[in-house]
Protein backbone atom coordinates (compact mmCIF):
# COMPACT_ATOMS: atom_id res chain seq x y z
CA UNK A 1 0.00 0.00 0.00
CA UNK A 2 2.72 2.65 0.95
CA UNK A 3 4.25 1.57 -2.37
CA UNK A 4 1.08 2.40 -4.54
CA UNK A 5 0.38 5.38 -2.53
CA UNK A 6 4.03 7.07 -3.50
CA UNK A 7 4.06 6.06 -7.05
CA UNK A 8 0.24 7.48 -7.23
CA UNK A 9 1.30 10.86 -5.83
CA UNK A 10 4.73 10.72 -7.77
CA UNK A 11 2.27 10.29 -10.79
CA UNK A 12 0.34 13.14 -10.04
CA UNK A 13 3.10 16.00 -9.25
CA UNK A 14 4.50 14.70 -12.67
CA UNK A 15 1.84 14.92 -14.54
CA UNK A 16 0.75 18.40 -13.33
CA UNK A 17 4.61 19.52 -13.96
CA UNK A 18 4.30 18.63 -17.19
CA UNK A 19 1.23 20.28 -18.02
CA UNK A 20 3.10 23.42 -16.44
CA UNK A 21 5.95 23.12 -18.61
CA UNK A 22 4.21 22.41 -22.09
CA UNK A 23 2.08 25.53 -21.06
CA UNK A 24 5.30 27.72 -20.78
CA UNK A 25 6.40 26.39 -24.03
CA UNK A 26 4.12 26.12 -26.38
CA UNK A 27 5.99 23.66 -28.34
CA UNK A 28 5.63 22.91 -31.94
CA UNK A 29 5.18 18.86 -33.04
CA UNK A 30 8.92 18.16 -32.13
CA UNK A 31 8.89 19.77 -29.15
CA UNK A 32 5.76 18.29 -27.67
CA UNK A 33 6.69 14.58 -28.87
CA UNK A 34 10.38 15.22 -26.96
CA UNK A 35 8.73 15.96 -24.28
CA UNK A 36 6.05 13.12 -24.03
CA UNK A 37 9.26 10.69 -24.50
CA UNK A 38 11.00 12.70 -21.24
CA UNK A 39 7.61 12.52 -19.52
CA UNK A 40 6.59 9.11 -20.29
CA UNK A 41 10.03 8.14 -19.52
CA UNK A 42 9.72 9.31 -15.69
CA UNK A 43 6.29 7.83 -15.41
CA UNK A 44 7.97 4.03 -16.76
CA UNK A 45 10.64 4.79 -13.76
CA UNK A 46 8.04 6.14 -10.92
CA UNK A 47 6.26 2.80 -11.63
CA UNK A 48 9.70 0.51 -11.92
CA UNK A 49 8.38 -0.66 -15.36
CA UNK A 50 10.93 -3.14 -16.55
CA UNK A 51 10.54 -2.16 -20.26
CA UNK A 52 12.80 -4.78 -22.70
CA UNK A 53 13.40 -3.43 -26.01
CA UNK A 54 14.33 -6.46 -29.04
CA UNK A 55 15.29 -4.37 -32.16
CA UNK A 56 15.49 -1.40 -33.12
CA UNK A 57 13.37 1.86 -33.85
CA UNK A 58 14.23 3.65 -37.18
CA UNK A 59 15.37 7.21 -37.08
CA UNK A 60 13.48 8.95 -38.91
CA UNK A 61 9.49 9.78 -38.97
CA UNK A 62 7.56 6.50 -39.41
CA UNK A 63 4.11 5.03 -38.55
CA UNK A 64 4.42 2.31 -35.70
CA UNK A 65 1.86 0.38 -35.37
CA UNK A 66 1.23 -2.32 -32.54
CA UNK A 67 -0.99 -4.66 -30.60
CA UNK A 68 -2.97 -3.33 -28.01
CA UNK A 69 -3.03 -4.35 -24.12
CA UNK A 70 -3.03 -1.90 -21.74
CA UNK A 71 -2.80 1.95 -21.36
CA UNK A 72 0.97 1.01 -20.59
CA UNK A 73 1.72 0.09 -24.24
CA UNK A 74 1.81 3.89 -25.04
CA UNK A 75 3.89 4.96 -22.03
CA UNK A 76 6.52 1.91 -22.92
CA UNK A 77 6.32 3.29 -26.64
CA UNK A 78 6.14 6.91 -26.34
CA UNK A 79 9.58 5.92 -23.37
CA UNK A 80 11.35 4.07 -26.19
CA UNK A 81 11.19 7.56 -28.75
CA UNK A 82 9.48 10.79 -29.23
CA UNK A 83 6.01 9.80 -30.69
CA UNK A 84 2.49 11.34 -31.32
CA UNK A 85 0.14 9.03 -30.04
CA UNK A 86 -3.44 8.62 -31.89
CA UNK A 87 -5.97 7.54 -28.57
CA UNK A 88 -9.79 7.52 -28.19
CA UNK A 89 -11.48 10.52 -27.51
CA UNK A 90 -12.35 9.39 -24.23
CA UNK A 91 -9.13 9.74 -22.57
CA UNK A 92 -8.92 13.82 -23.29
CA UNK A 93 -12.20 14.16 -20.72
CA UNK A 94 -10.04 12.18 -18.19
CA UNK A 95 -9.01 14.51 -15.12
CA UNK A 96 -5.76 15.77 -15.69
CA UNK A 97 -4.03 12.90 -17.77
CA UNK A 98 -6.18 14.59 -20.42
CA UNK A 99 -5.15 17.73 -19.92
CA UNK A 100 -1.37 16.44 -19.80
CA UNK A 101 -1.95 14.58 -23.28
CA UNK A 102 -3.84 17.28 -24.86
CA UNK A 103 -0.73 19.38 -24.28
CA UNK A 104 2.14 16.89 -25.03
CA UNK A 105 0.65 16.16 -28.14
CA UNK A 106 -1.47 13.47 -28.46
CA UNK A 107 -3.83 13.16 -31.46
CA UNK A 108 -7.51 11.97 -30.51
CA UNK A 109 -10.35 10.28 -32.09
CA UNK A 110 -14.12 9.83 -31.53
CA UNK A 111 -13.76 6.40 -33.28
CA UNK A 112 -17.58 6.08 -34.33
CA UNK A 113 -17.57 9.40 -36.16
CA UNK A 114 -15.95 9.66 -39.84
CA UNK A 115 -15.14 13.22 -39.82
CA UNK A 116 -12.78 12.71 -36.41
CA UNK A 117 -11.18 10.03 -37.76
CA UNK A 118 -10.52 12.39 -41.06
CA UNK A 119 -9.52 15.11 -38.43
CA UNK A 120 -6.87 13.03 -36.18
CA UNK A 121 -5.59 11.27 -40.04
CA UNK A 122 -4.60 14.89 -41.25
CA UNK A 123 -3.26 15.54 -38.01
CA UNK A 124 -0.96 12.39 -38.39
CA UNK A 125 0.00 13.35 -41.72
CA UNK A 126 0.90 16.92 -40.54
CA UNK A 127 3.07 15.31 -38.02
CA UNK A 128 4.69 12.89 -39.73
CA UNK A 129 5.44 15.60 -42.68
CA UNK A 130 7.33 17.78 -39.74
CA UNK A 131 9.49 14.38 -38.70
CA UNK A 132 7.98 13.12 -35.82
CA UNK A 133 6.76 9.73 -35.90
CA UNK A 134 3.01 8.49 -35.02
CA UNK A 135 1.86 5.73 -32.73
CA UNK A 136 -0.92 4.06 -33.75
CA UNK A 137 -3.42 1.10 -32.41
CA UNK A 138 -5.37 -0.54 -35.58
CA UNK A 139 -7.04 -2.69 -33.88
CA UNK A 140 -9.10 0.40 -32.42
CA UNK A 141 -9.39 -1.22 -28.68
CA UNK A 142 -7.59 -3.23 -26.55
CA UNK A 143 -7.76 -6.72 -25.71
CA UNK A 144 -6.21 -9.73 -23.13
CA UNK A 145 -3.36 -10.41 -25.38
CA UNK A 146 -4.53 -13.55 -26.25
CA UNK A 147 -5.83 -12.11 -29.97
CA UNK A 148 -5.46 -9.99 -32.43
CA UNK A 149 -8.61 -8.17 -34.07
CA UNK A 150 -8.38 -6.77 -37.63
CA UNK A 151 -6.38 -3.50 -38.37
CA UNK A 152 -7.66 -0.41 -39.56
CA UNK A 153 -6.45 0.36 -42.79
CA UNK A 154 -6.71 4.51 -42.06
CA UNK A 155 -3.40 5.13 -40.81
CA UNK A 156 -1.67 2.91 -43.50
CA UNK A 157 -3.07 5.17 -46.45
CA UNK A 158 -1.48 7.84 -44.29
CA UNK A 159 2.08 5.90 -44.44
CA UNK A 160 1.51 5.66 -48.40
CA UNK A 161 0.63 9.62 -48.40
CA UNK A 162 3.35 10.56 -46.08
CA UNK A 163 5.98 8.12 -47.81
CA UNK A 164 7.31 6.34 -44.57
CA UNK A 165 8.15 3.49 -43.56
CA UNK A 166 5.62 1.21 -41.38
CA UNK A 167 7.20 -0.28 -38.41
CA UNK A 168 5.21 -3.29 -36.69
CA UNK A 169 5.72 -3.91 -32.94
CA UNK A 170 4.20 -6.76 -30.24
CA UNK A 171 3.72 -5.91 -27.36
CA UNK A 172 3.82 -8.49 -24.51
CA UNK A 173 2.94 -7.82 -21.27
CA UNK A 174 1.66 -10.01 -17.67
CA UNK A 175 -1.99 -11.00 -17.41
CA UNK A 176 -2.44 -8.85 -15.03
CA UNK A 177 -1.41 -5.60 -16.69
CA UNK A 178 -4.27 -5.80 -19.58
CA UNK A 179 -6.95 -3.48 -19.63
CA UNK A 180 -9.66 -4.25 -21.54
CA UNK A 181 -14.02 -5.18 -22.32
CA UNK A 182 -14.89 -2.14 -20.11
CA UNK A 183 -12.60 -2.33 -17.02
CA UNK A 184 -12.67 0.78 -14.89
CA UNK A 185 -9.41 2.61 -15.25
CA UNK A 186 -9.08 3.84 -11.52
CA UNK A 187 -8.99 0.86 -9.93
CA UNK A 188 -7.24 -1.26 -12.81
CA UNK A 189 -4.10 1.37 -12.05
CA UNK A 190 -4.70 1.27 -8.60
CA UNK A 191 -3.51 -2.30 -8.66
CA UNK A 192 -1.28 -1.68 -11.09
CA UNK A 193 0.47 0.44 -8.96
CA UNK A 194 1.32 -2.47 -6.49
CA UNK A 195 3.33 -4.60 -8.83
CA UNK A 196 6.90 -4.03 -7.44
CA UNK A 197 8.02 -4.08 -11.47
CA UNK A 198 5.68 -4.38 -14.00
CA UNK A 199 7.42 -5.89 -17.05
CA UNK A 200 6.53 -5.03 -20.94
CA UNK A 201 8.57 -6.11 -23.94
CA UNK A 202 8.26 -4.82 -27.24
CA UNK A 203 9.66 -6.66 -30.51
CA UNK A 204 10.18 -3.87 -33.27
CA UNK A 205 10.14 -5.43 -36.74
CA UNK A 206 11.62 -4.69 -40.18
CA UNK A 207 9.88 -1.51 -41.86
CA UNK A 208 7.65 -2.31 -44.72
CA UNK A 209 7.75 -0.22 -47.41
CA UNK A 210 4.28 1.54 -48.17
CA UNK A 211 4.48 2.28 -51.28
CA UNK A 212 5.14 -1.41 -52.57
CA UNK A 213 1.37 -2.44 -51.49
CA UNK A 214 -2.23 -1.04 -50.98
CA UNK A 215 -3.67 0.26 -47.79
CA UNK A 216 -5.46 -3.28 -47.57
CA UNK A 217 -2.60 -4.88 -48.29
CA UNK A 218 0.05 -2.97 -45.72
CA UNK A 219 -2.56 -3.51 -43.05
CA UNK A 220 -2.89 -7.60 -43.82
CA UNK A 221 0.98 -7.28 -44.25
CA UNK A 222 1.40 -5.69 -40.52
CA UNK A 223 -1.44 -7.50 -39.17
CA UNK A 224 0.76 -11.02 -39.96
CA UNK A 225 4.04 -9.28 -39.01
CA UNK A 226 2.73 -8.73 -35.56
CA UNK A 227 0.69 -12.07 -35.38
CA UNK A 228 4.08 -14.01 -36.25
CA UNK A 229 5.84 -12.25 -33.21
CA UNK A 230 2.95 -12.71 -31.15
CA UNK A 231 3.01 -16.30 -32.12
CA UNK A 232 3.24 -17.99 -28.45
CA UNK A 233 0.90 -16.10 -27.27
CA UNK A 234 -2.24 -15.65 -29.22
CA UNK A 235 -4.99 -18.32 -28.63
CA UNK A 236 -4.63 -19.83 -32.87
CA UNK A 237 -1.76 -19.27 -34.69
CA UNK A 238 -1.45 -22.06 -36.94
CA UNK A 239 -2.32 -19.97 -39.59
CA UNK A 240 0.23 -17.33 -38.64
CA UNK A 241 3.43 -19.56 -37.99
CA UNK A 242 3.57 -20.64 -41.82
CA UNK A 243 4.70 -17.50 -42.82
CA UNK A 244 7.88 -16.31 -43.61
CA UNK A 245 9.22 -13.34 -42.24
CA UNK A 246 12.64 -11.71 -42.22
CA UNK A 247 15.00 -12.85 -39.11
CA UNK A 248 14.27 -10.38 -35.94
CA UNK A 249 16.87 -7.56 -34.96
CA UNK A 250 19.25 -8.48 -32.65
CA UNK A 251 18.75 -7.95 -28.83
CA UNK A 252 18.83 -4.97 -27.03
CA UNK A 253 16.73 -5.47 -23.86
CA UNK A 254 17.20 -2.69 -21.55
CA UNK A 255 15.62 -1.40 -18.24
CA UNK A 256 14.22 2.51 -18.07
CA UNK A 257 16.36 2.99 -15.72
CA UNK A 258 19.51 1.98 -17.59
CA UNK A 259 17.99 3.96 -20.51
CA UNK A 260 17.78 7.31 -18.27
CA UNK A 261 21.41 6.39 -17.12
CA UNK A 262 22.72 5.77 -20.66
CA UNK A 263 21.54 9.60 -21.80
Amino acid sequence: MIRSASRIARFGVATLAAIGRARLARDGVVGRAQRLHAVSTEIAMIHDLELGVRGRFPAGPAVIVTNHVSYLDAIALAASLPVAPIAKSEVAFWPVIGTAASQLGVIFVERDDPWSRVRALRKALATLRAGVSVLNFPEGTTTDGKQLLPFQRGIFGIARLANVPIIPVAVRCAPELAWYGGASFVPHYVRTTRLSAPQIRLEVGHPIDPMRHSSDELAALAHHRIAYMLRDHLESHASVIRLRVPAPWPDAVLSTARRRVAR
